[in-house]
């Protein structure tokens, strides 16, 4: 298990893996899993434009439509012509039969186009419904050859003369998106420059053009840059060292397995959810447990075809093509590569949805890396009511620590050397970048407080981003000891429980505690800009100094903590304010201290 100190900058990627052994097994090892790939919807798609109805792909836009009026009866040119459909309306056609044809549902049965009234008007199927849509990005029915053809409206960000235009060429909304997404706002500014020439009337329809245009162009950059981060995240977790560190740690894989082969009035028979699965550990765990079906979800194309292949290897594989009695079969694991969010799209769910979700979600400080939206997405799509999730309960706790839980007592002394100078400067720089690192519980300073609690079997979405305060005062050793403490800033990790909610036979809580064995998730340091010197409530504080000081030390530190989700996709924000309390109740706080994870 590595305990190295890990300091973490502003937006930069976090592998959970601090050797490199297990990078040079993964080098060598990549060149021979594409033998692994599934023929099946489980591997990933190949490229060319998905065919609205079915899996055939093709490397034209013309082949893509003639395939679609011959085969599935839908002249997607006609319904343009006798529509009068423009841009957007194109766009909207095409996410809302895609949406149509995933519910298994007919596009054209409602009717109500032929009235005018088309049932895909809502600007919502602006956003594309599959991700990373070539159709949509490639979209050409209204170049200026064809444009004539179609009889359709010219509004695709180039108005007549007499209504004025939008300085430059718009080209095809979709492809006037650029790769580079740091800075959105400024690249709309470019691309979108009004020049009014019209009455009020001409410059309204103007803008609500404009308008559209940004929605689309909006939410493609919005999916492009999830799609991009995500492929960095799941790539992520294509390294076997990252699923060596978190299998080697007994805590956790422990406490999954306790969980699940502890309570068989919950696992006998059931139907499970295994959400980012990894190499499957805990489905095999589930399988092992009773369960009747276990659905194995993961968004890495390579850990899914590990899954597959480990499944198998210990016969508990769900293979189509090996006969089996159902009643007694051991081959219950199906493994699906696809993000959680789009299962329903891969496979047919239970008709009353799944016993059981389980998902290992936790990330340093327990929200980095925000899997735990997508196991709420399947909690509330997939799991049927009343099902059991598992872990069903997460808590933030804190502590203040002290010096021996920064760096400076090791630079003081380097083989006899005096190198603090270093130790000021590293010390500043964790003040603005958050640690993850094994603390020592002898360096904790404080009393433990709980920040804040989840109940996962009925949280939302939006309960992610919170606010709360931790109330600390010294513990009791280090009350009892005369003069001053100084507190060098506040330490935070999580408890996650299987409680008798589900688990009535064996409830079991998995604790990254710096006072339990520790674990991969390690704790999360966040160090004061200045350390705050405390004593006990005994005390008596001099009115005339600062609170916080040695000659007037603090009895209680109040840190106002909020944790949200970051603009980046996976990420997160924290913001410390803190506040000495003395002993006749003056108060002094610090500014407020913003971390990224």
């Amino acid at each position: 298990m590595a305990t190295q100190a890990r300091e973490l900058p502003p937006k930069q990627e976090l592998p959970r893996d601090d050797g490199d052994d297990y990078e040079d097994e993964e080098e060598e090892g990549d060149e021979g899993w594409d033998d692994w790939e599934s023929d099946g919807e489980d591997a990933a798609g190949g490229g060319g434009l998905l065919c609205l109805f079915c899996s055939s792909r093709f490397d034209s836009e013309s082949s893509f439509f003639a395939h679609c009026g011959s085969e599935h009866r839908f002249d997607f040119h006609k319904v343009v012509r006798e529509l009068g459909l423009d841009f957007y309306g194109c766009i909207k056609l095409i996410n809302f039969v895609r949406s149509k044809v995933a519910e298994n549902k007919c596009w054209s049965c409602d009717g109500s186009q032929l009235e005018g009234n088309v049932p895909w008007a809502e600007d919502s199927y602006l956003k594309p419904f599959m991700e990373d849509d070539s159709l949509l990005h490639s979209l050409s029915i209204f170049d200026d050859d064809e444009e004539e053809d179609c009889g359709v409206p010219v509004e695709r960000g180039e108005c007549s003369r007499s209504n004025g235009r939008l300085a430059g060429p718009q080209g095809n909304g979709l492809n006037t998106i650029v790769d580079d997404c740091s800075d959105i706002s400024a690249r709309f500014e470019k691309a979108v420059i009004t020049e009014s020439t019209g009455g009020d009337k001409n410059e309204s329809l103007l803008e609500e053009q404009t308008e559209r245009q940004l929605k689309i162009k909006r939410a493609s950059v919005t999916a492009k840059e999830i799609k991009t981060v995500d492929d960095k995240y799941f790539g992520s977790y294509s390294s076997f060292g990252i699923h060596r560190e978190m299998l080697g740690d007994k805590v956790r894989t422990d406490a999954y397995r306790d969980a699940l082969l502890g309570n068989p009035s919950l696992m006998k028979g059931a139907t499970v959810l295994d959400v980012g699965c990894g190499t499957g550990i805990l489905s095999l765990f589930a399988a092992k447990a009773g369960a009747s079906k276990v659905v194995a979800v993961d968004g890495s194309a390579k850990m899914s075809s590990v899954a597959t292949q480990i499944a198998k290897i210990n016969g508990l594989l769900n293979d189509e093509n090996t006969k089996v009695e159902q009643n007694c079969s051991p081959h219950v694991i199906s493994v699906v590569h696809t993000k959680a969010e789009e299962l329903n799209h891969k496979i047919e769910i239970p008709p009353n949805g799944f016993d059981v979700l389980v998902s290992e979600w936790m990330g340093y400080c327990l929200l980095y890396e925000s899997m735990l939206s997508s196991v709420i997405y399947a909690r509330d799509h997939f799991l049927k009511p009343g099902g059991a999730i598992l872990p069903d309960t997460a808590t933030i706790l804190g502590a203040g620590f002290g010096r021996g839980g920064t760096s400076l007592p090791f630079w003081e002394n380097v083989y006899g050397f005096d190198m603090s100078c270093i130790g000021k400067e590293v010390t500043g720089s964790s003040a603005r970048f958050p640690l993850v690192d094994i603390l020592p519980s002898q360096d904790i300073v404080t009393d433990t407080a709980v920040l804040h609690s989840f109940d996962l079997a009925s949280m939302k979405e939006s309960d992610m981003d919170f606010t709360s305060s931790l109330e600390l005062g010294l513990s009791g050793s280090d009350a009892a000891v005369p003069g001053v403490t100084w507190c060098y800033g506040i330490v935070l990790w999580f408890d996650t429980g299987f409680t008798d909610r589900f688990c009535k036979d064996k409830p079991i809580v998995l604790s990254t505690s710096p006072f339990s064995t520790p674990t991969h998730w390690s704790q999360t340091i966040f160090t004061f800009e200045e350390p705050i010197a405390m004593t006990n409530k005994e005390s008596v504080a001099d009115s005339s100094l600062s609170v916080g000081t040695a000659e007037c030390p603090a009895v209680t530190v109040r840190s106002c903590i909020s944790i949200v989700r970051a603009s980046e996709h996976r990420s997160i924000d924290i913001s410390v304010e803190t506040t000495g309390i003395s002993s006749d109740g003056r108060k002094r706080s610090w500014p407020a201290q913003i971390f990224n994870l």
